[in-house]
């Protein structure tokens, strides 16, 4: 029950997020959805910090590990364009 209360708030803060797309954040196919979906739980900063040791396939992982083992709210598409995404923008 509280998790399913906590997601509701997550997914109802989604559409504020997605108005805060940091300035920069690269842009190209799946800047906002990276903003917005990676917003929910941390900051997009968090990105820039990991671009210098992350490779294409290591952003994959990470992307499947956040969406499978601590439940970011995301489906299957959604995951694989914020991998495609940040492995063209921000891998090593």
């Amino acid at each position: 029950m509280l998790r399913s209360m906590i997601l509701g708030t997550l997914l109802l803060a989604t559409p504020a997020l997605a108005q805060q797309t940091p300035n920069w954040m690269k842009p190209g196919p799946g800047q906002e959805t990276t903003a917005t979906t990676c917003g929910v739980c941390h900051s997009p900063e968090y990105i820039r910090m990991n671009s210098a040791f992350l490779t294409p396939d290591q952003w994959k992982a990470e992307v499947t590990k956040m969406q499978k083992v601590f439940g970011a709210p995301m489906d299957d598409g959604t995951a694989k364009e914020i991998a495609e995404y940040l492995g063209k923008n921000y891998a090593k």
